[in-house]
């Protein structure tokens, strides 16, 4: 099958080429690291027609989306369109990687039919581009699966994240949190990219798909602080300053009953296993 993926560079599309070179699938990327800017149409359109779009591009830290809102909702958006419209005229399908969109929960866990809600601008974009994505499908036919991965950790992260964070913090004898309380659903990078894997083999038939990408269970800050204590040989300090974000969601429970069924996936990597893997 050919495959291009957008944003190889990045987090999750690293992981995913490592897991491609053992597969015969052939190989295009786009990417800024490669000089193609794929918010511009006229460098897309002359690349060379595949099957399948993985679309990982974007920009993804949520407290830079506050800082500059506009590149974020520009990027995020002009990206997936023009991924949309090269799968449009190529009769690719497209992996869209959303996020989690669904605010404050009503219930839990949450399913896929949860309304959805964005609390902050990088949601925001990703709505936005799910819409995209129902338009295309709708009108054009494209095939669209979207993942919605809760929240994603592994080796290689960004350091600016929750869990790199606290384990550098711990490298340097001591963790100080501002709040410690909120819960959240930690999938593995390694088990995100099965996902993507499994989908590209599936047919979905002309439809658009939707799913959850989490375990189904959550964990606070202080359980994750806790793990990694624990995994250290050494005497770790640890400080909650008890700063509240306002606003801030305080759990998140994915629902992954609809993925198990239509694609056979679940995760296998537990969260002790995935902290070890990062130490």
């Amino acid at each position: 099958m050919n495959i291009l993926v957008t944003g190889s560079s990045g987090f999750i599309g690293t992981y995913l080429l490592k897991r491609f070179s053992i597969t015969n699938h052939k190989i295009s990327l786009a990417d800024v690291s490669d000089g193609i800017n794929i918010c511009d149409w006229e460098q897309v359109k002359i690349l060379n027609p595949v099957d399948t779009v993985v679309h990982l591009a974007n920009l993804s830290f949520v407290p830079d989306s506050y800082k500059n809102p506009k590149l974020f909702y520009e990027t995020n958006y002009l990206s997936t369109l023009n991924m949309l419209e090269f799968c449009r005229i190529n009769n690719a399908k497209l992996i869209f990687l959303s996020s989690y969109v669904y605010g404050h929960p009503e219930y839990q866990p949450i399913d896929e039919n949860h309304p959805i809600q964005a609390f902050n601008p990088y949601a925001q974009t990703k709505v936005i581009c799910e819409s995209l994505c129902e338009g295309y499908n709708r009108d054009f036919k494209v095939p669209v699966t979207i993942f919605r991965p809760f929240n994603i950790y592994g080796k290689g992260q960004n350091s600016d994240f929750l869990i790199p964070s606290i384990i550098n913090q711990a490298k340097k004898g001591q963790i100080i949190i501002k709040d410690d309380r909120p819960k959240r659903d930690y999938i593995h990078v390694e088990d995100i990219v099965e996902a993507i894997l499994i989908a590209i083999e599936s047919d979905n038939n002309l439809s658009i798909k939707k799913y959850n990408l989490g375990t189904g269970k959550s964990y606070s800050v202080k359980e994750i602080v806790d793990f990694v204590r624990d995994l250290f040989n050494s005497k770790i300090d640890y400080l909650c300053t008890d700063e509240i974000r306002p606003n801030d969601v305080m759990d998140t429970i994915a629902d992954i009953t609809t993925i198990k069924k239509d694609l056979k996936w679940e995760p296998k990597i537990s969260i002790i296993q995935g902290l070890g893997e990062m130490l």
